[in-house]
This record gives C-alpha cells, sequence and structure tokens, in this order.
C-alpha cells in the first residue's frame, strides 16, 4: 500500500497523482489502482483523439495538384491517430465573392446564400482547420481569396460591433506550396491567412511550406515534404 497526501507525489518511480484529502486525512492507494487510474486516463484520450474532428480546405483550382496531395497527408497523418477527416474543395463550390453589402446582419452571418454555408457551418463544427493554397502571383489563390473576403460580415461583428461570432477556439494550420523560391510570397499569403484565423477563432498553431514545386504532382519528389506532412497531422 502506498500512503500519499494532497500534494503530488512520485509513485513507484513512474506514476504522478495527485492525491485529495479531507481535513488532513490521508488516502491509501495500492499500486493497483494507481494502474488502473493510468489505463482509465489512457483510454480517456484515445476516446478524445477519434472524436476529434479535423477539417482541410483546399484553394487549389487543379485537382490532384500539389497541394491537394500534401493537403491528403496531412489529413491521412491526423487520420492515421484516429481523427475524424474532412476535406473541402473550393473550387468544386459554387459561391460569389463579397459583395459588400449594406444590409449586412449584426450577427455576422453572410447573407448570400451559396455554398460558403456549408465553409461556415463546417468550420463552426471542427475541432481543427487545415487550409491549404498554392501561390499565386504572390499570394493566395484566387478560390481561398474569395473564401476568405466572405467573412467580412463576420470580422464586422466581431471587432466593430464587439459581438460573439459563435465560432469557438479551434487549431489552425497553413501549408503552402510555390513554383518559385520565394520566402516573401510565403510570407504575403500567411498575413493574410493569419488575419482570417483571428477573425474565427483558429489558433495558428503550425504552417508547411513547400518551395520549388510547379509541375502538377512534382511534390511526390519531394519525400522531405510529405513526411512533414504526415507527422504535422499525426500531432494534431
Amino acid at each position: 500500500m502506498i500512503l500519499y497526501s494532497r500534494k503530488t507525489r512520485q509513485l513507484n518511480g513512474n506514476a504522478v497523482i495527485a492525491g485529495m484529502c479531507m481535513k488532513g486525512e490521508r488516502l491509501r492507494i495500492s499500486a493497483r489502482h494507481v494502474r488502473i487510474h493510468r489505463h482509465i486516463t489512457n483510454f480517456s484520450v484515445r476516446i478524445i483523439e477519434a472524436n476529434m474532428k479535423v477539417l482541410g480546405i483546399s484553394g487549389s483550382p487543379r485537382l490532384k495538384g500539389n497541394t491537394d496531395i500534401l493537403l491528403d497527408r496531412i489529413l491521412e497523418g491526423a487520420k492515421s491517430k484516429g481523427a475524424n477527416t474532412e476535406k473541402i474543395i473550393l473550387n468544386k463550390l459554387k459561391f460569389s465573392p463579397c459583395q459588400e453589402c449594406e444590409n449586412l446582419k449584426d450577427d455576422g452571418t453572410c447573407i448570400v446564400q451559396d455554398d460558403m454555408q456549408s465553409v461556415y457551418k463546417k468550420i463552426k463544427e471542427a475541432d481543427v482547420l487545415i487550409l491549404a493554397s498554392p501561390i499565386f502571383f504572390g499570394s493566395l489563390s484566387a478560390q481561398t481569396k474569395m473564401m476568405v473576403d466572405r467573412f467580412q460580415c463576420l470580422w464586422r461583428a466581431k471587432y466593430v460591433l464587439k459581438k460573439d461570432t459563435g465560432f469557438k477556439k479551434i487549431k489552425g494550420v497553413f501549408i503552402s506550396v510555390e513554383g518559385s523560391n520565394r520566402k516573401d510570397f510565403f510570407d504575403n499569403a500567411k498575413s493574410i491567412v493569419k488575419n482570417l484565423f483571428a477573425t474565427i477563432n483558429v489558433d495558428y498553431r503550425e504552417e508547411l511550406f513547400c518551395s520549388s514545386v510547379d509541375e502538377k504532382g512534382s511534390i511526390l519528389e519531394h519525400p522531405g515534404c510529405l513526411k512533414k506532412a504526415f507527422e504535422l497531422g499525426a500531432r494534431l
């Protein structure tokens, strides 16, 4: 039997447990109880991982291209740890650019009824958001920037009207590829993504940038990038 009190103590050299006591009483806990506690804790962690929702959004116009492949590899890494994954391909959706509507709703919701409504909903339901875009003309792709601009109504509600927009705090990742080797291009795209993430309560946790990747599928010639992508997904 092992005696311990309110203070955290080392048990059997490899288990740390916090004791609870009432009026100075000391509890008696056996090593078997410690093993059971550790087993239940590990099981609970696995349940949490299994329920995690990881949403990937691809802003590339090219299906099965480098951005798409890299995003898939990250989602595979997340799935390997038990996460539920989903991918949205913006180029397959039907939605318009921001119309700068004058009759905005004060709750931050967009009044334009198109496929962006499903994007808002899925981001709200996610625990992790991975945004993927190739570098076009030194910045995000048109598809990605169109999506970003459609959060203008939410930006107004949060920062001008100081309202709760209903987006919970989640983790965020930005991945990008470019045909050139210009760090400033990545930095430009990253600054826009960070503004988006801050607006929708996404914590910018990680990023993965792969340069000198131009021809369709040429990311497969960069095993280092693919390995980092899978490991990044597994960490989530």
